[in-house]
């Protein structure tokens, strides 16, 4: 994972504009975010925002066979 970096509560207080912690967790919930809860709040992971997003790590890192270029 490149970008596995967490994303505290107070980064998804600032991220979403909320500032109750169940708030920011329904948030993220309702857009597809996979969210933990911590001692101190919500968190997550920028690749779980990102995969929520639709963007797939290595999506364009395939091998192509060249057996099997026209």
């Amino acid at each position: 994972m490149k970008n596995s970096a967490v994303l505290s509560c107070e980064e998804l207080k600032a991220i979403t504009g909320y500032q109750r912690p169940a708030d920011v967790a329904r948030c993220l919930r309702e857009q597809g975010v996979r969210v933990f809860n911590g001692r101190t709040g919500p968190w997550t992971t920028l690749d779980l925002i990102n995969q929520a997003g639709g963007l797939v790590n290595g999506a364009n890192e395939e091998e192509i066979d060249p057996k099997k270029i026209i």
